[in-house]
């Protein structure tokens, strides 16, 4: 059977290396250690617990994601085009404006005065909901 290392398996979940270290050590997904010390998931338990990731078991925690940079903030404008969005969002001192489908926003039921975060990725700024 395969095993994944802790590394491998946050690769393979959408996570940091830290977030796969913590469910490891809150028991919710199992580990054992091989020869060298190295803390190693099986993969039909990984296979499991990717699946309860997915169907949202974690639904009081933060987002899923591999982007970094978040910038909590307020949503302070929402122009929706026929296919097209833009959103801005205020966080701190930072103004940081994304354009993405109006499908998604409409999805995510952005509108202005709302928490969310918006995440910077090389020149993509995502948003996720608060």
């Amino acid at each position: 059977m395969q095993s994944y290392t802790i590394g491998q398996a946050a690769r393979l979940l959408g996570v940091s290396p830290d977030t796969a270290r913590r469910w490891a050590d809150a028991g919710r997904v199992a580990t054992h250690r091989d020869e060298s010390g190295r803390r190693l998931i099986d993969g039909r338990d990984l296979a499991a617990f990717s699946v309860e990731v997915a169907q949202g078991s974690g639904a009081e925690e933060e987002p899923y994601t591999s982007a970094r940079n978040a910038f909590p903030g307020i949503v302070t404008a929402v122009k929706l085009g026929d296919v097209a969005a833009q959103v801005e969002i205020q966080a701190g001192p930072h103004r940081l404006v994304s354009l993405l489908t109006r499908e998604a926003v409409e999805e995510l039921g952005l509108e202005v005065g709302m928490r969310a975060t918006a995440r910077v990725k090389s020149t993509s700024v995502h948003i996720d909901r608060v």
